[in-house]
């Protein structure tokens, strides 16, 4: 069957050609880089802290490796419309397209930051198994194990979330942008100071009041942690962050991009070790 596959498959991979894999942001990079191992060849578009998915604009380069890929993962939800541009330029026959929001019924207008909520990469990682394995069905077996392999590797992650929710769910935190929105959520916290997050995210200026509620928050010591997107610098952002040290209310660092060095993993799992550290010092 797996060779009357490849021959109805005429862009399946074999032992000497790899499927070119474009993912739009790192994260969902990584994750096709575990789930295809040496069957995949994964360009990720977005990878470094310096680049500004929302405002992100496509080199010839990229709009050449999107025309030749044949699986192409992107986030959705208006967080990078220029991918979608890219694909409606070119429609090959034979691609792939993996959209995240789609997968956790989101749509423009919701929270983008999809990454932080724990149902998006095992589904998207259930995803890439499927099309690898449609393009490449001599290999199903080993991306079947893969996705296996790295499902398991989230369950220190659900267990890491499950530990924090019953020990501080309910306890009031803010932020300065909600990055970190879906997680929080996930993690039983309460999110204060959403009108101020929402218009800092769509770069409009939040409204008097609603910077005056974030500072009382913040100075009367009413939340545990102030988080705030560790890649934007602003004047906006560098005073509260001012006022929640002086309050001595922890502050925990969020960002849009998975560090170099780690994997989506080791990135979720230390962002999560640090949220726990800074929720037992914020009730000292």
């Amino acid at each position: 069957m797996a060779g009357l596959a490849f021959l109805l498959w005429p862009g399946a991979a074999s032992a000497e050609t790899q499927i070119p894999v474009v993912a739009a942001e790192s994260f969902y990079g990584d994750v096709a880089r575990q789930i295809g191992g040496p069957q995949v060849a994964v360009t990720s578009i977005i990878s470094s802290a310096m680049q500004d998915p929302h405002e992100f604009e496509p080199s010839p380069s990229v709009a050449r490796a999107v025309v030749g890929a044949q699986v192409v993962i992107l986030n959705g939800a208006s967080y990078d419309p220029w991918m979608d541009k890219l694909l409606a330029a070119t429609s090959p026959a034979r691609r792939s397209v993996i959209v995240a929001a789609d997968l956790v019924h989101r749509k423009p207008g919701d929270n983008p930051h999809l990454w932080y909520d724990p149902a998006t990469m095992p589904a998207v990682a259930a995803q890439i198994a499927g099309a690898l394995a449609r393009h490449d069905p001599m290999h199903k077996d080993a991306y079947r194990q893969r996705l296996a392999a790295f499902l398991a590797s989230l369950v220190p992650i659900d267990d890491a979330i499950r530990t924090i929710k019953s020990q501080y769910g309910g306890t009031p935190v803010t932020a300065t942008e909600p990055v970190f929105g879906d997680m929080a959520r996930s993690l039983g916290l309460v999110m204060r100071n959403a009108r101020f997050q929402l218009a800092i995210m769509n770069e409009t200026e939040p409204s008097a009041s609603d910077v005056a509620a974030l500072q009382g928050d913040l100075a009367a010591h009413r939340v545990r942690i102030l988080f705030y997107n560790a890649q934007v610098s602003d004047d906006l952002t560098t005073r509260m962050l001012g006022i929640a040290r002086a309050a001595h209310v922890p502050v925990v660092g969020v960002s849009e991009t998975e560090p170099a060095d780690k994997t989506y993993q080791e990135w979720i799992a230390g962002t999560l070790d640090a949220v726990r550290r800074a929720l037992a010092d914020g009730g000292s």
